[in-house]
């Protein structure tokens, strides 16, 4: 897989609110691992990390600014400022990476940079969206499927899905709808090593 050489890895809501029972159910217990050796590879090879945090607005979120689960993951904090390459904090109270602060898709665009890689949490809400929009700009946008996780849903109607059931739902819809390109966290590392 060609990986660019500037292509950037944006981390999306790795944050300690999504530990919380709130939530309910969720999957891939390996999606922690998975997006710290993304991390890795990218700052080993100095290309550009964006780590983007949702700061919700909504009364009583796990993820809400001045709280505990605003915070990101140890092992993504512990990892923030550490690589060679240029690093962005983006900040949004919305599903879409391209509606925050800073503009994403100017930074992204003013480094020259037209493929990324979406990895963190949820799958099917706010990564979804994140790599929609991206596709809809015109990037090359990579969803490391196995580098992020989701939650069982209750929806209309009395239907629910499971994150399991969710996670192909986003796969099909982005792979098949040419939205992204849905790969694997092995394959992503092996091309940005190779092409470093």
């Amino acid at each position: 897989m060609e990986i660019n050489e500037n292509a950037a890895l944006v981390v999306v809501d790795v944050q300690k609110g999504f530990e919380q029972e709130f939530w309910g159910r969720r999957n891939n217990p390996e999606a922690e691992a998975n997006i710290a050796a993304l991390i890795d590879a990218w700052q080993g090879t100095g290309r550009p990390v964006v780590f983007v945090r949702h700061d919700s607005s909504q009364a009583g979120s796990p993820l809400a600014p001045g709280t505990e689960g605003n915070a990101f993951k140890e092992f993504v904090e512990e990892r923030r400022g550490k690589g060679s390459g240029p690093e962005l904090l983006v900040t949004k109270s919305v599903n879409s990476a391209f509606y925050g602060e800073p503009d994403l898709d100017a930074w992204l665009k003013g480094a020259g940079v037209r493929q990324f890689v979406v990895v963190g949490i949820q799958t099917n809400m706010c990564n979804e969206t994140t790599a929609r929009m991206g596709g809809n700009l015109g990037y090359d946008v990579l969803f490391a499927l196995d580098a992020m996780h989701t939650f069982d849903l209750a929806g209309p109607f009395g239907w629910t899905q499971t994150a399991e059931e969710l996670t192909r739902a986003t796969a099909v819809s982005l792979h098949g709808g040419r939205f992204a390109r849905v790969v694997t966290t092995e394959d992503v590392v092996k091309g940005a090593v190779s092409a470093a």
